[in-house]
């Protein structure tokens, strides 16, 4: 292991903190580090020069070598997974390399993942295979051009080592990219262990990365944190089902306290609409199917509160009762965003009492037809111009959903808002183009043949998810019926 002599900058704040909030240990050296990708305008973004770092490329982001200012540490925390609680988990394969202020003054992390053992690997080997790197870099990057808070990729790298899963696969590393990864279960690490004044220092810590405007709240501010991140989940939750993203895998662990998606494993996106679809191969039970995802987060979110009671207030009974107050302002937010959201989609301005019953109305109807999630409202951007054609023929019995375009175009009368507009207003907010499951494992199954073609042409086409793309029609087509079902594993 070695230093390299280009510096990236970093202001390394959580290195400051106790080193009971973390381990200090170093990548592991892997054998023939070679560059898959790297995402040139992230890498400008971050402050960093790509010509400048491309002739040392695989070499930093394998670990191999690292930044002359890194100091690479492991992130303890613990976590409910499906419901059962695991005391100590943490960074059992990543390295957290430092903290960059980017060009826009955001503090963000820069993390190494499938970069060897730590203190927290519990047995496992530290490493990630290239498939689930790839999906990762490949979704994460979506979302972020869907709109979605999201986690990013800024290089994957191969390790010319096998890794062994159920059989023996190629070996990589990603670097992603986060506003922290502070995550809910790190709050549980420290209340679990009857600390404190852990919990208080890690509090203080977050809200001043995240919300230091509730540093001047006095006593009150360790409730206005929590009120802003309830928030900030109920948004981001709301912003998942927008888009027919289910994320597998809600862990508490899981769950970012900067309201960011973040760890992509058994993630997918829904086809035909059912609010109880499941992906994930580990989900038997379908906890984190696409309609639990509100009430999970909800569930994530009382147990963060739980960490946080002591330091609402001396008396426990009213401690309790600020937590409950605001756990339980959870729906009442998510229902306002998503709302929010489903107007976009509808092409409406203006809030009636009425919207929420059109809107289930909607989907009652496309869940009776299984109908594309992502192409029925995407036909709706036609038809709000008179264009019926294209959403009709996505239901075998149209005359269903006849019924329903009338009382929509009698709302949008009553909207009154000019037709360009409303048109403008649908397309930003309805995508043609999603990761749709079988591409992607397309694209994963060539790349690990060592073919990145199909991978690369998928990539650029969702970096403009909301665009026509005139050619590229197959990719926003139903998935053909050998597909389904799918599934989505884990990839540790």
């Amino acid at each position: 292991m070695t230093r390299s002599e280009l510096s990236f900058h970093f202001d390394n704040t959580y290195h400051r903190l106790p080193e009971r909030f973390f381990a200090r240990v170093l990548p592991v050296r892997v054998k023939a580090p070679a560059l898959v990708l790297f995402n040139a305008p992230l890498a400008e973004e971050l402050g960093l020069d790509p010509e400048r770092l491309a002739p040392h490329a695989a070499e930093i982001f394998s670990g191999n070598r690292w930044p002359a200012d890194a100091d690479p540490i492991a992130l303890v925390y613990a976590g409910h997974q499906f419901g059962h609680f695991v005391p100590r988990l943490g960074d059992g394969r990543a390295h957290l390399m430092g903290e960059v202020i980017d060009r826009h003054g955001r503090r963000r992390d820069l993390q190494w993942k499938g970069s060897g053992q730590t203190p927290y690997s519990r047995q496992g080997d530290g490493r990630a295979w290239l498939g689930p790197v790839l999906r990762e870099y490949l979704i994460s990057e979506a979302m972020w051009a869907l709109g979605i808070p999201t986690t990013r990729s800024l290089a994957a790298v191969t390790t010319g080592e096998a890794v062994r899963r159920e059989r023996v696969l190629p070996g990589a590393v990603l670097t992603r990219v986060a506003a922290s990864h502070l995550r809910v279960g790190t709050f549980e690490y420290f209340a679990s262990r009857g600390d404190r004044e852990g919990v208080r220092l890690l509090a203080d810590y977050a809200m001043a990365r995240h919300d230091p405007e509730c540093l001047t709240g006095g006593e009150g501010r360790y409730l206005a944190f929590l009120q802003r991140i309830v928030d900030r989940q109920a948004g981001l939750i709301a912003r998942w089902l927008l888009v027919g993203f289910i994320h597998g895998v809600m862990n508490t662990d899981n769950m970012s306290i900067s309201g960011e998606t973040i760890d992509y494993g058994p993630c997918a996106f829904m086809n035909g609409y059912d609010p109880d679809t499941v992906f994930s191969s580990i989900d038997s039970w379908g906890r984190y199917a696409f309609g639990n995802q509100p009430g999970i987060g909800a569930w994530n979110l009382a147990r963060l509160a739980e960490t946080l009671m002591p330091l609402f207030a001396s008396d426990s009974k009213e401690a309790l009762r600020l937590a409950n107050e605001t756990v339980e302002s959870f729906p009442d937010r998510f229902l306002h965003h998503w709302m929010a959201g489903m107007r976009h989609k509808l092409g409406l301005f203006r809030e009636e009492p009425e919207d929420q019953e059109l809107v289930r109305e909607l989907l009652e109807t496309m869940q009776n037809e299984r109908a594309d999630y992502t192409l029925t409202f995407r036909g709706l951007c036609a038809a709000s111009g008179g264009e019926d054609g294209m959403v009709r023929a996505l239901f075998s019995d149209p005359v269903r959903l006849d019924g329903w375009l009338a009382r929509w175009r009698a709302r949008l009368e009553r909207d009154a808002s000019p037709p360009e507009a409303r048109f403008s207003r649908m397309r930003l907010a309805n995508p043609q183009f999603i990761p749709r499951n079988h591409l992607v494992e397309a694209a994963l199954e060539a790349a690990v043949a060592g073919d990145m073609q199909p991978f690369g042409t998928l990539l650029a086409l969702l970096q403009r998810p909301y665009d026509d793309q005139p050619g590229r029609e197959a990719y926003a087509a139903l998935p053909p019926p050998s597909t389904e079902p799918f599934q989505t594993f884990c990839g540790t």
